[in-house]
């Protein structure tokens, strides 16, 4: 009898480990979302006046709180605006906006300002003609407060109606980062 019970182990013993050692490994994610440790939003006016609207935080979500810094713009002044994103939680840093260039089809940032006299326009479009919003334009109306919230939106329908003037609402996709600045206009 014990004869038969070790014969009916051995082959046991071995399925058990040849089973194991098969185990499909995680799948792998062919554009898995980044860190964006760091955003960065450059405003430059005609006569070289500069103000930069910054967003970082050195973990991602959660732990420490993120730092938001936000320079007073002039008055009835038109600004060129550049978009800067970057991993800075890793050596040497990642600069993410070069990856949303790169798939500018399936990016787009949007802009809103509430309560402060802003318009933002896009100056930057992909393959497509569609806009992506790593350079802007900013004009400023009258002095105001207000808020300005900038969205960096993954697989947004751009086609959708609204998306290419920078409205939201039917976009979809996934929100990559999202923050809102203190907007002030002197």
């Amino acid at each position: 009898m014990n004869n038969i019970i070790q014969a009916l182990a051995a082959p046991c013993f071995i399925a058990c480990i040849t089973l194991t050692a098969c185990e499909k490994k995680d799948p792998v994610i062919p554009n898995p979302e980044e860190l964006i440790t760091t955003l960065t939003y450059t405003l430059v006016a005609g006569g070289g006046e500069t103000a930069q609207f910054t967003f970082f935080d050195p973990d991602g979500d959660g732990g420490i709180a993120p730092v938001l810094t936000a320079d007073t713009l002039t008055a009835n002044t038109s600004y060129t605006g550049v978009m800067t994103l970057r991993n800075e939680a890793q050596t040497p840093p990642e600069d993410i906006g070069a990856e949303v260039a790169e798939e500018a089809e399936d990016h787009q940032f949007f802009f809103e300002v509430l309560q402060a006299n802003a318009t933002i326009s896009y100056d930057d479009t992909d393959s497509n003609g569609q806009p992506i919003g790593l350079s802007s334009t900013l004009v400023t109306g009258e002095p105001s407060q207000g808020t300005l919230t900038i969205v960096l939106r993954h697989e947004p329908d751009k086609s959708a109606p609204g998306v290419a003037n920078g409205q939201i609402a039917n976009a979809g996709g996934e929100t990559d980062i999202e923050v809102t600045f203190d907007l002030v206009i002197r």
